[in-house]
């Protein structure tokens, strides 16, 4: 068993760094599979296979055209009731609720492709996204609002995050003597998050420095190996140790203050050690914003109050209420 992970994790960084970057031109999207699709109609029988899609097209208004969702999604509360799929299944199951639309990642796109091309045989369209950092954020959520025919709701959730980034960036230049991060993706594996990634533009945007800078991406994914001696390289200068938690993190406060070695770090010491929730840290929605706020109140709560807390909440609760 633990061959076929490690295979799998391998196989996901060469697909991620061979990946095509997506692109929207007029009428036409590039998905990161290298596909064209020229988009003359709104698709409203939609498989997604992946909960930032799923999010992200309830977010637009675009809920009841979701006719499957995938085993992973969790949010929001209300759509979970829907039929659930996976890139297990035979096409027949796919078939079997007439979709016109089947939305995946990478990953699936090429682990396992005899599936995708049997579906698109049966003249479904497949598109293949994921944004893995902040530059490719806009565009991933324009190419899901012409989808499915609601371009002007993207454009509004891209205007209220980046009303709420001026918001921070006005936070962020109040802040004096900035704390340094440890910000950890895996705690077993000891791997942190390349620089480039959505999780360190939410860091980064809270005020937080990353003291992994000199990080380098997993073959072109959102991890990067980083490892004890690296880690504690840094033992003096991490304020804050704070770690993701997720299906593939499932850590606790006390196993990273019992970490053989880490009770040198200064963060250890002073249990300035924290969790997150990585659905609001690395998944590409506007509840990003949410990840931020918790990131700014765990390092600077004297900025980041409730005031703030409750203004985001309410901009969620337009996107994902029934």
């Amino acid at each position: 068993m633990k061959k076929k992970v490690v295979v799998f994790i391998v196989l996901f960084g060469i697909i991620t760094s061979l990946a095509h970057a997506f692109q929207l031109k007029g009428n036409i999207i590039i998905d990161d599979g290298g596909r064209h699709i020229r988009v003359g109609r709104v698709f409203n029988r939609i498989i997604s296979l992946y909960p930032a899609h799923t999010e992200n097209i309830v977010a637009m208004g675009g809920a009841n055209y979701l006719v499957g969702i995938s085993r992973s999604d969790t949010y929001p509360p209300f759509i979970l009731n829907k039929k659930r799929f996976s890139y297990h299944f035979g096409p027949e199951r796919f078939l079997a609720v007439n979709p016109d639309l089947i939305l995946i990642r990478p990953m699936i796109d090429f682990a396992y492709h005899s599936l995708v091309k049997k579906l698109e045989s049966y003249n479904i369209t497949v598109v293949s996204l994921q944004a893995t950092n902040v530059r490719s954020l806009y565009t991933y959520w324009r190419i899901l609002g012409r989808l499915i025919g609601k371009e002007k709701k993207a454009e509004e959730m891209i205007s209220d995050f980046n009303r709420f980034l001026s918001i921070f960036h006005s936070i962020d230049k109040k802040i004096r003597n900035k704390k340094r991060v440890y910000f950890e993706s895996m705690h077993k594996k000891l791997k942190t998050f390349s620089p480039n990634s959505i999780s360190i533009f939410v860091l980064n945007t809270a005020g937080g420095i990353n003291v992994a800078k000199d990080a380098v991406s997993d073959r072109g994914t959102n991890i990067a190996d980083y490892g004890k001696e690296r880690i504690l390289s840094h033992a003096n200068d991490i304020d804050v140790f704070i770690s993701q938690y997720g299906m593939m993190n499932r850590v606790h406060i006390k196993d990273i203050l019992n970490e053989p070695g880490f009770e040198i770090i200064k963060a250890i010491k002073h249990h300035n050690v924290y969790i997150v929730d990585e659905h609001i840290t690395s998944r590409p929605t506007i509840r990003l914003l949410l990840g931020i706020y918790e990131i700014g109140h765990i390092l600077y709560p004297q900025y980041y109050k409730k005031d703030l807390k409750a203004e985001i909440d309410k901009v969620i609760a337009k996107y994902y209420s029934k």
